[in-house]
Formats: C-alpha cells, sequence, structure tokens
C-alpha cells in the first residue's frame, strides 16, 4: 500500500464507522453522559490552557485518531523535522524554523553544518543594530535618530512581523512609529509615508533574494522617496537596511551589506517571523523582549516533540482539525481571538495554514481523495458576533471555532456598573462557546413565551464544535508559545494527509503570468494579444480606462 492509499487505512475506516456513530450523538448528550467531560478533554502546557471538550469527539474517536497519526509515522515525522532531514521533497530542504529560537548550547545539524551558532550570530547583530536604533546612536543622514521605521515586504515577510508588531504594542517603544508596505498599490506606499519625516525614517527591506517584484517595486519608490526629500544619494546607506541574502543585488541598490541580516533556505517565508525578518518587532519591542517571545516558541517547540500524543497540544490540535475536515466535512476553521491586539492573527494564520497545506497532491505527486487545507478566517471578539456569528450559529455550514482568550487585560478599563470590561469581554468568548455547543431547543423557546411562529427563528440546533484558549496574559512568551502550537498542528495534518506542507508553487503562476501582461499594459502602442478573449478584453479595457479614453473608443 503507498502513503497515497490514505483513506484505506483500516485506522480511517474505522474512523470513518465510528464517525457515523458519533453523527446521531449530540454534544448535549456527550456531555450528560460524562459529568466530568469538561475538564477530562482539556490539557495545560508551556503557559496555555487547552478546552477541547465541546469538540464533536469521544474517547474512542480521539483513541482512532491517535491510531492513525501512529500508522502515518507522525513520530517519525517530527523526529526527522527535528534533525534536520529535507523534507521539503519539492526543494529538496531541510524545514527548521525550529532552530531560528534553539538555545545557543542547542546543536541542529544541516549537511553536516551546525546551524545554531550562525542563528545566535544574526541574533546578537540585530540586537547590536536595534540597541543603536533605539539608543539614538544610529543616525540618519542629517545626523537624527530614527523615529520612524517603515518595513518593506509582502506574505511571509509581512505578515509575521506585521501581526507580532500588533500584538506586542503594548510592549513597543511609544515614541517610535511603526510601518508595514506590502501591496504594490502605490497607496500602500504613500499612506505609509504621507506624515513621516524622511530624516527620522528607516527602511528595512525584506526580500531573501532582493528580486521579488511588489517588494522591490516597494523599495525602489521608497529609495526615490528619501534622496528626493533628503537630497543626497548617500543618504540610502544610512536609511535603509536588508533582510536579505543576496548581497550584490543589496548592494546595487546603496545598501551598506554591513547592515544585511541574513537567513537561510530551511526557513520558509511563512515560518519567518522570529528570523531577521522579525527585525521590525525586535526595534519595536527590543531584544530583551523579542528573546522571551523566542522562547515561548522553543517551549512549545519542546513539548511538541517531546509529550505523549495525548497531551500533545498541537499534535491535538491538528488531529481534531482532520477530524472536522474529513470526517465531519467541516471546509473552514473560525479564529476567534478575544483580544484586540490579536486583530491581525486570523490573517497571519491564513498564510500560515493555506500556504502550507492547500495541496492537491501527496509527496509523490498522486492526486488526494480526501480534503487538505481548510480555510482559515476570524475577527476578533466581540466584534465577529455582531457580524458572521448569525451563520456560524444558525447557518447550514459546519464551522468549527477556536477561541483565544486571556486571564489578565492589557488595558484594563472599567466597565459600566463595576469590574472591568475585561470581565465582560471574557464572559461572551465563555458564553459564545456554551451557546455553539449547547444551542437551545424549541421546547426552551416556547417555554420562554415566544409565539410558535417565531420558534424555529430562535432556536439554535448546537452540536457547533470549539476549542478554546486561554493563558494568563499576552506577553511576548505567550504569543511565540500560541505562533508555534499553530505551526505545529500545521504540521501535523500535513504528515497525515502526506503533502509538502513547506513548499508553494501554487503562487507561481500567477506572478509569472503578471510578467508578461505587465508588458502588455505599459506597451507604447496596442499589443498584439494571444491570450484567451476575456484576458484580451480585460487588458483593451484597463489601456484605455488608464489612458482616459472616450467611452465610443473603449469598445
Amino acid at each position: 500500500m503507498s502513503r497515497a492509499d490514505l483513506t484505506l487505512l483500516p485506522e480511517w475506516q474505522a474512523l470513518q464507522q465510528h464517525c457515523n456513530h458519533l453523527e446521531t450523538l449530540h454534544l448535549r448528550e456527550l456531555f450528560a453522559a460524562d459529568p466530568k467531560r469538561g475538564e477530562r478533554l482539556a490539557t495545560e502546557a508551556v503557559g496555555l490552557y487547552f478546552d477541547y471538550s465541546k469538540q464533536r469527539v469521544d474517547d474512542e474517536a480521539l483513541r482512532l485518531l491517535r491510531a492513525l497519526a501512529q500508522a502515518r509515522d507522525l513520530p517519525g515525522h517530527i523526529a526527522a523535522m527535528f534533525r534536520g532531514d529535507k523534507i521539503n521533497a519539492t526543494e529538496n530542504r531541510a524545514v527548521l524554523h525550529v532552530a531560528l529560537r534553539a538555545p545557543r548550547d542547542a546543536h541542529i545539524l544541516v549537511d553536516g553544518h551546525d546551524v545554531v551558532p550562525d542563528v545566535h550570530a544574526v541574533l546578537d547583530r540585530m540586537t547590536a543594530f536595534a540597541d543603536a536604533v533605539r539608543s539614538g546612536a544610529w543616525k540618519g543622514h542629517s545626523g537624527k535618530p530614527m523615529r520612524n521605521v517603515v518595513s518593506i515586504g509582502i506574505g511571509g515577510s509581512d505578515l509575521g512581523p506585521v501581526m507580532a508588531c500588533e500584538a506586542l504594542r503594548d510592549y513597543s517603544r511609544s515614541d517610535m512609529t511603526f510601518r508595514f508596505v506590502s501591496n504594490v498599490d502605490g497607496t500602500d506606499f504613500a499612506e505609509a509615508v504621507r506624515d513621516l519625516d524622511a530624516a527620522e525614517t528607516l527602511f528595512i527591506v525584506c526580500s531573501k533574494t532582493f528580486t521579488t517584484l511588489e517588494t522591490l517595486s516597494n523599495a525602489h519608490a521608497a529609495r526615490a522617496w528619501c534622496v528626493a526629500a533628503l537630497g543626497d544619494e548617500r543618504a540610502v546607506a544610512k536609511h535603509f537596511v536588508a533582510v536579505s541574502t543576496a548581497a550584490a543585488e543589496v548592494e546595487k541598490f546603496g545598501i551598506d551589506t554591513a547592515q544585511m541580516f541574513g537567513f537561510w533556505d530551511w526557513v520558509g517565508g511563512r515560518y519567518s517571523m522570529d528570523s531577521a525578518i522579525g527585525l521590525s518587532t525586535m526595534l519595536a519591542i527590543g531584544p530583551e523582549h523579542f528573546r522571551a517571545m523566542l522562547a515561548g516558541f522553543h517551549a512549545m517547540d519542546e513539548h511538541f516533540r517531546s509529550a505523549p500524543f495525548e497531551r500533545n497540544l498541537p499534535v491535538l490540535m491538528g488531529l481534531l482539525g482532520l477530524w472536522n475536515a474529513n470526517f465531519l466535512g467541516a471546509a473552514t476553521v473560525a479564529v476567534l481571538p478575544y483580544e484586540q491586539y490579536l486583530k491581525r492573527f486570523p490573517a497571519y494564520l491564513q498564510q500560515l495554514t493555506m500556504e502550507s497545506n492547500g495541496k492537491h497532491v501527496t509527496l509523490d505527486g498522486a492526486h488526494v481523495d480526501y480534503a487538505t487545507g481548510p480555510i482559515y478566517w476570524g475577527e476578533p471578539g466581540t466584534n465577529g458576533q455582531h457580524s458572521f456569528y448569525q451563520l456560524i450559529h444558525q447557518g447550514t455550514h459546519l464551522i468549527p471555532c477556536d477561541f483565544i482568550g486571556f486571564g489578565q487585560p492589557l488595558q484594563p478599563v472599567p466597565a459600566q456598573g463595576g469590574g472591568d470590561q475585561h470581565d465582560l469581554l471574557i464572559a461572551n468568548l465563555i458564553a459564545q462557546g456554551e451557546a455553539l455547543a449547547f444551542g437551545k431547543t424549541a421546547e426552551q423557546v416556547r417555554n420562554e413565551g415566544t409565539p410558535e411562529a417565531l420558534v424555529p427563528h430562535r432556536t439554535f440546533e448546537g452540536n457547533r464544535p470549539s476549542s478554546t484558549i486561554l493563558a494568563e496574559r499576552l506577553t511576548p512568551f505567550a504569543l511565540g508559545t500560541l505562533v508555534a502550537l499553530y505551526e505545529h498542528s500545521v504540521f501535523v495534518q500535513g504528515a497525515i494527509w502526506d503533502i509538502d506542507s513547506f513548499d508553494q508553487w501554487g503562487v507561481e503562476l500567477g506572478k509569472q503570468l503578471a510578467k508578461t501582461t505587465i508588458a502588455e499594459l505599459v506597451a507604447p502602442t496596442e499589443p498584439k494579444l494571444a491570450h484567451d478573449s476575456s484576458t484580451n478584453a480585460l487588458i483593451r479595457r484597463y489601456r484605455a480606462l488608464r489612458d482616459g479614453k472616450p467611452t465610443s473608443e473603449r469598445a
């Protein structure tokens, strides 16, 4: 039997049969039959409390899921990643984001070379630079210290730092401004620098090859803006640094390669927020807090590596996600952080999860015959409750939810009538999980005196699965544990689905076609087009709209 035959495994078929049995049971019945379920189906590690009792599973389903993980040799996959095997098969690369947060005395080999000293050498250089900028010792071309930092990147070179800087804003320097530019739409850059003084602005250009089209377009816009404002090409060396490995391209741009911070091909973009890509984060929160975040990542790494599967948070999260996607037919996952500082966390997870596991073939190239890579989305609570929760509660789609909350607020605000607004926030988090699980029966609605015609409208089916993650406080350490939890849960699912969670060929085709299209859009005369009729018409229509031709000439 090949690894492509996942659905033929006896463990898979046993799960399917058991799912057919569980589908006849409601979460109300599962809780009624087990009064201790809410305490039993929960586990805690590295500061995170994970309650999965409101998932539509029982002990047998959990046992069978762990058996499936063993049948797919999940322990072997975990060991292979941590020892530096080239598990990114299509690119023949190791996958070692865990090395980015390994302590100095660790040893992790790639092709016989210990990469840990390299990681800490870059971290030390980042620390020295961050200290110089934050202290005012680093001066711009006109002798002023840097008060504004603009990070330019896209995808994994942008989403992680954006999320982290927002999540840890309470730890950030309040006398400095941090902004991010990723969209090649010129509006993104224009708005980022609109009110900034070029003499006090530092740009971080994040591109491993220094050839990424969107990033370099924005970097050149920033260079032109800086030189125009400061009147000297030499200003670039004092107002730009690079996160890259392409020294020749960086130098050609005008950046001093002494201010180039590297990373490695065994770090995927979406797993790079704790590498030099996180330089903006370190500048914002300081080296000490940045290293505390790395310690949180590492703590979850070690838990994932060593904890038994029945108490292993990433394994449990990954297996429950697989159960919901492959057996309950859930196509999406809603991530609902009840913490305003985590407002960009769902967007960050979209790339982490969907670029990793949005694959349609196995490692050996066979088409899968099972669902992979559910769609991740979400918004902070309580905003979402007045938006899309209606569909989650009473819609026709099954949408598992991850609720995330903290015991202590970073910004305590008194609530009307006493207490703290944070209590109200977490009351909503807890209540939403309860409502999704248990709903409200027609009998309960009638007993409230509801007119019969309205009973169907006010009935909640319940039986909607959710997990809840609680931590004491949103600290840098806690953020590290939370991100690593999702990183490793993605790995668990990819290992069982037998897909490459670490390549991203799906982003390439559109980029390749765009290179042809841009030449046709900017051609001085009407180009000869050889696309399909829709694409040809769109190119002609855009050229006409851009050039302001009369309506009669746009047909």
